[in-house]
């Protein structure tokens, strides 16, 4: 295994967001007059694009509650990063990543359920979209598990399917790197555990940031001839 193309998922891969997801989605239910939405029934559709997540969560909804419950669910959260305190990447995310982006012939992108205007926003706010070489969100192509955003940054970037990896937290990852035949790396710190994920066959499960990051430097210096893993 040797990647020159790491793609990362974002909320629960690299930034500690569920919590904050699973509360803005319950009060945008309330304000629109759904039924109580459960932690564990939001926590599931975290890696969707939003109005997928909608779907799953609110069968039979109309199309106009929908919109609403997009758009109060929008506002809540957009009301969260403004007045709340910052999301946290979790420990390690930002040490690690500068030691990838320091490796030659390395490239990193990230593939989100969230729309083009959240990760921008998160992009500006905590200035980290220097991070990556490309970035695809659900809005502007499909939503996992569907694996067109993994097709386009491979394209997009002139990587190999075989020199690309996708890094994730949910099932959603796995099932959308598993359709194209892309390699992956499942995360236990995020919204699906062990088990779920290890139904998609990652060539490798991680319960730790750091032991990731070592992990794919190793991989990326095995392809590069580099570094201090040489």
């Amino acid at each position: 295994m040797r990647y020159r193309l790491m793609i990362f998922d974002w909320d629960g891969t690299l930034m500690d967001s569920a919590d904050r997801i699973v509360d803005c989605m319950q009060r945008a239910a309330i304000d629109v007059g759904w039924s109580a939405l459960s932690r564990e029934a939001v926590l599931d559709i975290i890696g969707l694009g939003l109005p997928e997540a909608i779907a799953r969560l609110c069968p039979c909804i109309d199309g106009a509650q929908a919109e609403q419950l997009r758009q109060r669910y929008a506002h809540h959260f957009v009301t969260a990063e403004r007045e709340g305190p910052a999301l946290p990447f979790f420990a390690g995310v930002e040490e690690g990543i500068a030691r990838l982006r320091a490796m030659p012939d390395v490239k990193l992108a990230v593939a989100t359920g969230k729309s083009r205007r959240g990760l921008d926003r998160i992009f500006a706010e905590r200035g980290c979209g220097h991070w990556f070489d490309d970035s695809r969100t659900a809005d502007l192509t499909c939503s996992k598990p569907d694996p067109l955003m993994l097709t386009e940054l491979l394209d997009s970037l002139e990587v190999a399917l075989e020199d690309a990896v996708m890094i994730g937290d949910s099932v959603h990852d796995m099932g959308m790197a598993q359709a194209l035949g892309m390699d992956r790396v499942a995360v236990t710190w995020g919204v699906h555990n062990a088990d779920q994920l290890a139904d998609f066959a990652p060539v490798r499960v991680v319960d730790d940031v750091n032991e990731l990051m070592s992990w794919l430097e190793i991989t990326a210096g095995q392809h590069t001839g580099s570094g201090v893993h040489e």
